[in-house]
C-alpha cells in the first residue's frame, strides 16, 4: 500500500499553470506570473528601449558626450534566460521545488540580462572621448636666459583610461542603465609631468656643441635654417626620451615659417619649401655625437654636402622617410640650445649634467673609402623652359665614407670605432636646354650643339635662337 504526501504550498502541475513563479526578475523586469513568451517579449522590449536611451559619457567639469545605446551596438545575448526563469520552482523533485518557491518568497531571484556590444564601435566612441576630454600634461622645462637657466613649472595631465572606461560602460549598461539613470562617469587617470625644479636646477654643463656655416646660402635657404633652428631651440629632453627632429620642425609650409629653396631629390637639386633644413639636423647631429647621446636614426644625403665632412651629415626628408632621432641616455635631463648669427653660422649646444671623467675626450674623423669621378656632362631638353634658356647643375663626386669615433682618457687613445657608413651618389653636370616653341630647324641646331658635348657651344647656339 502506498500513500501520497502533500506538503503545504506544493505546486500542482497543470497545463494552464506554466507561468513563472512569483518573485522572479530578469534584470529589472518583474516576470512574476508571465509565460516564457511573455517574459521574453518584456525583456526584449527593455533592451530595445535601452537602444533608444540617450547616454551621457562624462568626466565631470561639463565635459560630456551624448550617444544612444544603439551606438554601443547593444544586443541581448542570453535569450534563453526566460526558460531558466520558468524552471525555477518548476524543475526537480517536490522537495526541491518547494524549497525554491520558499526562497523566492523570502527574497526573490534576479536573472541577469547578458548584453553584447559592438567592440569596434565602443572603441571608436572611447577614442572620441579621449580626444575631447584628455588634458595633456606639461612637463617641467628649462629656458636659457642671459642670467642663466629658468625652470618653468609642469602641469598634471588627465587622460581617459580607455580600457577601464570600456569596462565601466559595459557594467553600467548591464546593471544600471535606465531612462532615469543614463549618465556614465568614465575612468580617468592622472598623467604626472616629468621632472621637477630640483632636477632641472642641476642642468648646467655643456655636453657637446657644434657649429656649421651657411655663408654661401641665399636669403630663402638662410631663413629656413634659422627657422628650423628656432623650432628646436629650448627643448628639454628627459632621461629615456627620444627626440625626433622631423616631428619638431615640420610641417614644411610657409605658414610654419619656411620658404622655397634648393634641396636634394633623387640626385637633382630642386626647389622645395624648407630647402636647407638638413643643415639644421646635421649640426645637431654632431653636437649629439660629442655629447655621446644614443643616436637611434640617421641617414646620409643622396649627394655629398659641403658644410661637414663625409659621413658627418644627417639628412631629413619628410616624403623619403629620412629622420634624425636620438635618445637621452644620461641619468639627467638635457637642454638643447640652438641659435644662428648674423654672419650665417648655426650652433647647437647640448646642456646636461656632466658625469664623464674630466680626462675623457671624444672626437670624430671622416674617412673616405672610395671616390667616383663625375661622368660626362648630361644634356636635357626641357619643353617647359623658354627657347634660349640654358641652366646647369654642378657635378657631384660619388663617395663611400665612414665616420670614426675616437675616445681618449687623459690623452691616451682607448678606443676607436666606426659609428656609421655612407654612400653618396655620383651625379654628372646636368645641362638643361629650354625648347619651348622650338621648330624643327631650331631643334636640329640644338641637337647638333648637344652632340659636341661642349657646354659653351650649347649656350652659344641656344642664345642665338
Amino acid at each position: 500500500m502506498s500513500f501520497l504526501v502533500f506538503l503545504p504550498g506544493t505546486p500542482v502541475d497543470a497545463a494552464d499553470s506554466k507561468k513563472i513563479a512569483s518573485g522572479v526578475y530578469i534584470g529589472s523586469v518583474d516576470v512574476s506570473g508571465m509565460t516564457v513568451e511573455e517574459a521574453s517579449k518584456a525583456v526584449e522590449s527593455l533592451v530595445e528601449s535601452q537602444k533608444d536611451t540617450e547616454i551621457t559619457l562624462t568626466v565631470g567639469e561639463d565635459k560630456n558626450i551624448t550617444i544612444l545605446g544603439s551606438d554601443l551596438g547593444i544586443t541581448w545575448e542570453n535569450t534563453d534566460v526566460a526558460d531558466e526563469a520558468y524552471a525555477l520552482g518548476h524543475q526537480g523533485n517536490v522537495i526541491q521545488r518547494y524549497k525554491a518557491l520558499k526562497d523566492l518568497e523570502k527574497g526573490g531571484h534576479v536573472f541577469e540580462i547578458e548584453y553584447g556590444f559592438d567592440d569596434e564601435a565602443l572603441d571608436s566612441i572611447m577614442d572620441r572621448c579621449c580626444n575631447s576630454f584628455d588634458q595633456e600634461k606639461v612637463n617641467y622645462s628649462l629656458k636659457k636666459t642671459e642670467e642663466g637657466f629658468v625652470v618653468a613649472d609642469g602641469q598634471t595631465g588627465y587622460v581617459v583610461d580607455k580600457d577601464a572606461s570600456i569596462s565601466v560602460v559595459k557594467d553600467f549598461v548591464q546593471n544600471d542603465l535606465s531612462a532615469d539613470n543614463s549618465v556614465i562617469t568614465l575612468s580617468v587617470k592622472e598623467d604626472k609631468p616629468l621632472g621637477s625644479a630640483e632636477e632641472l636646477s642641476k642642468v648646467s654643463d655643456v655636453l657637446g656643441t657644434f657649429t656649421t656655416s651657411y655663408k654661401t646660402s641665399g636669403a630663402a635657404r638662410s631663413a629656413n635654417v634659422a627657422n628650423g633652428c628656432s623650432l628646436i631651440n629650448g627643448t628639454t629632453v628627459y632621461p629615456g626620451e627620444e627626440f625626433s627632429v622631423l616631428d619638431t620642425i615640420t610641417p614644411f609650409t610657409e605658414a610654419n615659417g619656411y620658404f622655397p629653396a634648393g634641396s636634394y631629390l633623387n640626385g637633382l637639386v630642386v626647389e622645395s619649401v624648407g630647402g636647407g633644413i638638413c643643415q639644421v639636423s646635421t649640426t645637431l647631429y654632431n653636437a649629439v655625437l660629442l655629447a655621446e647621446l644614443e643616436v637611434t636614426e640617421r641617414h646620409n644625403h643622396s649627394m655629398i654636402v659641403t658644410y661637414v665632412d663625409p659621413s658627418a651629415d644627417a639628412a631629413i626628408a619628410e616624403s623619403g622617410g629620412k629622420n634624425f632621432k636620438f635618445v637621452n641616455n644620461t641619468d639627467y635631463p638635457i637642454y638643447i640650445e640652438g641659435y644662428t648669427t648674423s654672419d650665417k653660422n648655426i650652433t647647437f649646444t647640448i646642456y646636461g649634467v656632466e658625469t664623464r671623467d674630466s680626462g675623457h675626450k671624444v672626437s670624430f674623423e671622416s674617412e673616405v673609402l672610395e671616390t667616383t669621378p663625375a661622368s660626362a656632362d648630361q644634356f636635357v631638353c626641357d619643353s617647359s623652359q623658354a627657347l634660349g634658356y640654358v641652366g646647369t647643375q654642378s657635378a657631384h663626386l660619388g663617395y663611400k665614407a665612414q665616420l670614426w669615433k675616437i675616445v681618449t682618457e687623459n690623452g691616451t687613445e682607448v678606443s676607436r670605432e666606426v659609428i656609421n657608413s655612407s654612400n653618396y651618389k655620383m651625379v654628372p653636370k646636368i645641362v638643361t636646354i629650354g625648347t619651348a616653341g622650338a621648330d624643327e630647324n631650331a631643334m636640329a641646331q640644338i641637337n647638333t650643339a648637344i652632340a659636341t658635348g661642349d657646354v659653351a657651344t650649347v649656350k652659344s647656339v641656344a642664345g642665338a635662337l
